[in-house]
């Protein structure tokens, strides 16, 4: 039986037990295991990689479920559409559609300011696909809002979802980057970019 961490006093919760045990049993049967903890704060920014495959989404959601964590997620607008796009929306999801630029940061920045407790998710990469450099917006928007960056991870040859470093953003994002992506080094996606 795989144990999972409980979630600390602090961390917004979704409080559907039934969706705690779907995502619990999603990770036990495909073998995947939780390693590590949440921090003790009410807001934060969770960025989850190597986003290499369609597949994390679905461990990631399956993670949030089993934790039980009441955490938000940006997708790609064409997920929005029928017959799950209400669905997701219900499940933390915000549409974004990378072709336009909205101003998705202050949007986001504004989520954190009026909620009392906000967690967002979102992969740093923007894409499955490699990029030479991850996208800015995770960045901004906990500089902006004034919250930590929670660095979580796929690790695929190991089956494990990790929480790990805490970055308070110093605003010198490149020696943040730097930091961060350093930390994320030694793990591997579903499928290898090298």
């Amino acid at each position: 039986m795989t144990a999972f961490p409980a979630l600390p006093d602090s961390v917004p919760r979704r409080g559907r037990h039934w969706l705690k045990k779907l995502g619990r049993n999603l990770l036990s049967v495909s073998g995947w295991q939780i390693d590590g903890n949440f921090p003790d704060l009410k807001k934060f920014v969770v960025i989850a990689a190597p986003h290499t495959s369609n597949w994390d989404f679905v461990i990631g959601l399956s993670t949030a479920f089993a934790t039980d964590i009441d955490a938000h997620w940006i997708g790609k607008h064409t997920i929005f559409t029928w017959p799950f796009g209400g669905l997701f929306k219900r499940l933390g999801g915000i549409a974004v559609n990378r072709a336009k630029t909205t101003g998705l940061v202050p949007q986001v920045v504004q989520e954190f300011r009026r909620n009392e407790e906000f967690v967002l998710a979102i992969a740093p990469e923007g894409t499955r696909s490699k990029v030479e450099r991850w996208k800015s917006g995770f960045y901004q928007i906990a500089l902006q809002a004034e919250v930590p960056v929670v660095c979580a991870y796929f690790d695929y040859p190991r089956r494990t979802v990790g929480i790990g470093k805490v970055v308070y953003p110093s605003g010198d994002y490149e020696a943040d980057l730097a930091d961060i992506t350093a930390f994320y080094s030694h793990f591997k996606g579903r499928r290898h970019r090298d």
